[in-house]
């Protein structure tokens, strides 16, 4: 997969960005503040995502425009496409296309334009709070289905319907019998989900392991498991319309009355976990610094391998300032398993480790391309 076009205006400080990517290499290189991480923002929301900044949509007008705009053009084996991103800050709406047709919603390019990006904070991917890797699992899994990405968001949704009816209950305004409708929905988007993360899971498992095998040199073991809340066991587990569902159900229904004494629904993919060992050891709760870094890249790296195994397309490869933050020789292994994908690399000064590095080189001067030395 590859971009061909990207325009971007009124994006945080980036102005009138016409840019003709490499099918390589492409090096983002200038100062701190100058719009690099924007412009990688830019192209990571037109792949159907939320900001990895985790900020509002209004907040990502540059404070002197009224709108912004993203355009981006780009190829994958069997067609072109075009994405445009139009934010405004008088209408206070959005509008979002694909191929001229207008979507309703951002999940719906979920699937089309796939990237897989590195940021500093996906270093800390196995470090954080489980939520983190909860979240990460469902990018993964839209991206190769993005059917999956409506599921979740409806189950969330359903949640917060059950948590506060659960408050209600608790305060006399609605009874038990209020949640049948609730829980039955949310057992059969949960089982779903179960089971979509635990095959994802171990595919995504057959990659890591043979990742981290070569960035530990054989020295140590990574392994990936997930962790049900509901469920004992998911292997060959398939059946989420009708035994799941009903285990899921009854799960929920027995811990009823802590559920409405706590407020809060205590079971269910929302407190699952994506457990990351080494050596059969809680990466998370006994990994050096060094052993969870390396463990978050082959994680990642994973993610490319099976979106090209699963799409037969290769993702874009977005690097915001992450090459920066690993030792010499993680830079190079992560350099040595991207080599064949588009990759959009941001800096501070140029880099070693890509022959065409040196020649593909945009600067970035407050929000502007100043020069291209290509």
């Amino acid at each position: 997969m590859r971009i061909t076009s990207l325009k971007v205006n009124g994006f945080r400080n980036l102005k009138n960005i016409d840019l003709t990517p490499y099918d390589k290499i492409n090096v983002l290189c200038g100062e701190n503040a100058q719009g690099k991480t924007n412009l990688m923002e830019s192209i990571w929301m037109t792949s159907g995502a939320k900001s990895f900044r985790g900020v509002k949509e209004k907040d990502i007008i540059g404070f002197d425009s009224e709108s912004a705009y993203v355009d981006i053009s780009f190829e994958s084996s069997v067609r072109s496409e075009n994405i445009s991103l139009i934010l405004s800050r008088v209408q206070k709406e959005r509008k979002i296309m694909l191929n001229g047709v207008k979507l309703k919603s951002l999940t719906e390019l979920v699937g089309r334009l796939l990237c897989v990006i590195f940021t500093p904070e996906d270093l800390f991917l196995t470090k954080g709070s489980p939520d983190i890797r909860r979240s990460y699992l469902d990018l993964c899994i839209s991206q190769i289905k993005p059917m999956y990405a409506g599921v979740a968001a409806k189950y969330d949704v359903l949640l917060a319907q059950r948590n506060a009816v659960l408050k209600n209950i608790a305060m006399g305004i609605s009874k038990p019998d209020d949640l049948e409708i609730w829980d039955e929905q949310i057992a059969r988007q949960g089982s779903y989900i179960s089971m979509m993360r635990h095959v994802y899971t171990e595919v995504l498992n057959r990659y890591t392991t043979v990742l981290y095998n070569e960035i530990s040199r054989g020295r140590e073991q990574m392994s990936l498991e997930y962790s049900s809340t509901v469920f004992e066991q998911l292997s060959n587990r398939t059946d989420y319309k009708d035994s799941m569902a009903k285990e899921y159900l009854a799960k929920l229904r027995s811990s009823l009355s802590d559920d409405i004494k706590l407020g809060y629904t205590q079971v269910g993919v929302h407190r699952d976990e994506l457990t990351v060992k080494i050596d059969q050891k809680s990466v998370r709760d006994f990994g050096s610094q060094g052993q969870n870094r390396s463990a978050a890249l082959c994680m990642k790296l994973g993610q490319a391998r099976a979106l090209y195994k699963e799409t037969n397309e290769m993702p874009v490869i977005l690097l915001d300032d992450v090459l920066s933050e690993l030792d010499t020789s993680r830079k190079q292994f992560v350099l040595s398993q991207i080599n064949d994908a588009q990759i959009f690399i941001t800096c501070c000064e140029p880099i070693n480790g890509f022959k065409e590095a040196k020649k593909h080189l945009f600067y970035l001067k407050d929000g502007r391309i100043v020069s291209d030395k290509g």
